[in-house]
């Protein structure tokens, strides 16, 4: 791809944390990615020779655990692979609809006669792909739900391959996939890092602060485990000035 859509308020409000050089390491990966449609090459230091910055080989390695995620062939952004995709259906579509009309076209000069609209129209067959994980065991349907839309929201593939990162992920934090999921949803996360929750304490925002609060309430008055349906806890009011 030469070419590709850039979301500027998009990129900010993910990459508003990032010194300079992390986020000139971002662009230059992506800028690669696009232009040869596969996956960066696991080593950093490789990575840091073809975006041309060999000495900030530990910056591109954070970049990666924050924006990308390691599959089989190399590291991969969820975002990019979902516009090459769409690139290359919209480029196949076209096509099609090129031989069609070339179709149709011989065929009234051979015939001499008008086409006739029996014909179905290309584009019907084009239908989005609707996503087809199952909800992992453990995961209320609530949650689950409410990180599918999140998902969808910041145009993020559901799939299970995404979910077995958050869960490996999870596992390394110490906490359950329920409890990884809630903290996405809670924080706008399309993925989950363990790191992520390291001293976090004193640099949540006044929302998440709550949220935590109202869910620490509802356990204690309902005895409930975590993994159990806690959306009813978010509609508790605070009657701690009484």
């Amino acid at each position: 791809m030469h070419y590709y859509q850039f979301n500027i308020g998009d990129y900010q409000s993910h990459t508003a944390h990032l010194e300079p050089l992390e986020d000139l390491a971002f662009r230059r990966m992506l800028d690669w990615c696009y232009l040869h449609e596969k996956p960066l090459p696991f080593d950093a230091y490789e990575i840091a020779r073809i975006i041309r910055l060999r000495d900030h080989a530990s910056i591109v390695r954070d970049v990666l655990n924050e924006f990308f995620n390691r599959y089989g062939e190399g590291w991969v952004c969820d975002r990019v692979l979902e516009e090459i995709e769409h690139y290359k259906a919209k480029i196949e579509q076209a096509s099609k609809a090129g031989k069609a009309s070339a179709e149709r076209r011989s065929n009234a000069r051979s015939t001499d006669v008008q086409p006739t609209n029996n014909q179905e129209p290309i584009t019907n067959k084009h239908k989005p792909i609707k996503n087809t994980v199952a909800p992992p065991s453990g995961v209320t349907d609530s949650v689950w739900q409410d990180w599918i839309s999140l998902r969808k929201a910041k145009r993020a593939a559901v799939t299970q391959t995404a979910i077995d990162g958050i869960e490996r992920e999870a596992r390394k934090a110490g906490v359950s996939l329920q409890t990884a999921l809630e903290t996405c949803c809670a924080r706008g996360w399309t993925g989950f890092k363990a790191e992520w929750l390291k001293d976090k304490g004193e640099q949540k925002s006044f929302a998440e602060k709550d949220y935590d609060f109202k869910r620490a309430r509802w356990e204690a008055m309902t005895g409930r485990t975590p993994g159990e349906e806690m959306k009813p806890f978010l509609e508790l009011k605070d009657d701690t000035t009484n």
